[in-house]
């Protein structure tokens, strides 16, 4: 296997890791660019141009986009995050030039023709109303709204009702022309093929590109408020959360193992106490979310109505306990964990490819698997001791909660149960 880029002209990098043993090919161009690069007029425009995208160019309908791409037996999808876009296709090893024309097709000669515009911003109020009508997907966007509270990084990808059904053609390509730019952009492939072959077929489709920077997204920052949303529902969502660490901080890796040990699985903290023990509930996890200059650590638990009042008690001892507690045992458990999906992503060649992007784009060059274990390895007990101590209780916590939680504490009642013995 080798991994090789290169930067166009316009600022676009090409990076390609050759898996030769591979019959395929995961291909995708990733833009730097997600929901929280949307203005306040702008809310779910992002993931609205994303749906566009497949609805027709200058030289194919929104049918002959999938028909040719399914005709050889491929795939192609996208998908919209906070931070970034990413157009993606799975195909034979054969049919990677058609996957570039098509890539470059929907990128650049998109029509986003005004009726069509119309059925999909249809398409996508169903979608939100799905969400709305899912406690486990409404809960994120309540707790993200909760700790970013009034900034773009804390609304729904999805958009509003209201700023959906008031989107323009318009408005998607100015969109689309301020942020679709080289510098921002990166086209990814992984599997069998050689990347002079790739360069080859790319750099006289994505050299049309604006080679312009993109202007940043402005600056979040961690607030953590509450939101409590009492509904008559058969079991309560709850999440806990606090300031995490952005990609780049010093604390990052040791985010990612605290969140690992705390709720990372069944023999996790959380999960023996919470659930083994206790028996309050199905499933309890942690998490750290890092972004590219702030981050939030949670935890997410669902439990029937009689058992709310309990719950959150419970989980905050255990916090109490892992900023005294945790041993050397607990976090090299953590480490393998993550080594071990490290390695088993990388079976899959659009892991690979995804993760050659994001780390091109996060921090303008690739980190292997052994640097990232390296930077794992170094972190101490110790270290992870005082980063606990620091997060849950140097930081104003989040809670956000749907379903029956007449019995779920406010946010100046988790201050209090955080506050030590």
């Amino acid at each position: 296997m080798s991994v090789h880029t290169t930067q166009l002209a316009n600022g676009l990098t090409i990076v390609t890791e050759t898996i030769k043993h591979l019959e395929s090919v995961a291909l995708g161009v990733w833009v730097k660019s997600g929901s929280r690069n949307e203005s306040d007029n702008e809310h779910g425009v992002a993931h609205m141009l994303e749906h566009m995208a497949f609805k027709g160019t200058k030289s194919r309908t929104a049918r002959e986009i999938v028909e040719q791409v399914e005709n050889v037996g491929g795939d192609v999808n996208a998908a919209t995050s906070m931070e970034t876009t990413a157009y993606f296709a799975r195909l034979l090893k054969e049919d990677v030039a058609l996957g570039v024309d098509i890539l470059h097709d929907i990128l650049t000669g998109s029509t986003i023709d005004e009726n069509e515009l119309k059925r999909e911003k249809h398409v996508v109020l169903q979608e939100i109303g799905a969400s709305k009508d899912s406690p486990e997907d409404l809960i994120y966007d309540h707790y993200q709204s909760a700790a970013f509270h009034q900034q773009a990084l804390g609304r729904s990808i999805m958009g509003t009702p209201q700023s959906v059904s008031s989107f323009q053609p318009e408005n998607l390509r100015h969109y689309l022309d301020n942020h679709y730019h080289g510098p921002n952009m990166v086209l990814s492939c992984a599997g069998a093929m050689e990347h002079e072959a790739l360069l080859k077929l790319a750099v006289d489709k994505f050299g049309d590109f604006s080679p312009l920077p993109t202007e940043e997204a402005p600056t979040a920052s961690y607030v953590g408020t509450e939101l409590l949303d009492n509904r008559e529902l058969m079991e309560a969502q709850i999440m806990l959360g606090f300031e995490g660490r952005a990609y780049h901080a010093r604390d990052f890796y040791a985010s990612q193992l605290l969140a690992t040990i705390l709720g990372g699985g069944m023999s996790s903290r959380l999960f023996q106490e919470v659930r083994e023990v206790r028996g309050l509930c199905y499933s309890v996890y942690a998490f750290h979310w890092g972004f590219s200059d702030t981050g939030t650590f949670g935890i997410h638990a669902a439990t029937g109505a009689d058992d709310v009042a309990e719950l959150v008690p419970v989980i905050i001892e255990e916090l109490k306990r892992a900023a005294q507690s945790i041993t050397l045992e607990e976090t090299d458990r953590a480490r393998a964990q993550i080594r071990a999906h490290l390695l088993m992503s990388n079976e899959s060649p659009s892991a690979r490819s995804a993760q050659n992007a994001r780390q091109l784009m996060l921090f303008g060059r690739l980190i292997t698997n052994d640097e990232l274990m390296e930077r794992l390895n170094a972190i101490s007990p110790e270290r992870i001791r005082d980063l606990a101590e620091r997060l849950f209780f140097q930081s104003t916590p989040t809670i956000a909660a749907v379903g029956p939680i007449n019995a779920a504490p406010n946010q100046a009642q988790l201050i209090e149960l955080l506050k030590r013995g």
